[in-house]
């Protein structure tokens, strides 16, 4: 079955930078699209980053343009986001997302992993 799980969460002050990873399996991975989503404590759950299947396409949330970027390595099964210039607002549960298929559509994903936790903080 699906799986997927998120690595490399944890605390960084603000302005500094992190890079989550995503380990996929149980599915082709190179055939669907994929995206970031986080939860902050009380929110409810915001897209912030889409990628098509053979990444050459990549969408962000206005709120992280030019701060993160998503990426992918098709032949290791791993989706990444980096993550710069961090603000406190950052601060959340972020989670990747496979999608059905190839169209990236906000978070009408199909399968998500556990979550890792970004805190940014001095």
């Amino acid at each position: 079955q699906v799986q997927l799980v998120e690595s490399g969460g944890g605390l960084a002050q603000p302005g500094g930078s992190l890079r989550l990873s995503c380990a996929a399996s149980g599915f082709t991975f190179s055939r669907y699209a994929m995206s970031w989503a986080r939860q902050a404590p009380g929110v409810g759950l915001e897209w912030v980053s889409g990628i098509t299947s053979d990444g050459t396409a990549t969408y962000y949330a206005d709120s992280v343009k030019g701060r993160f970027t998503i990426s992918r390595d098709n032949a290791k099964n791993t989706l990444y986001l980096q993550m710069n210039s961090l603000k406190p607002e950052d601060t959340a549960l972020y989670y990747c997302g496979k999608y059905p298929g190839t169209v990236i559509r906000g978070t009408s994903n199909d399968s998500w992993g556990p979550g890792t936790q970004v805190t940014v903080s001095s």
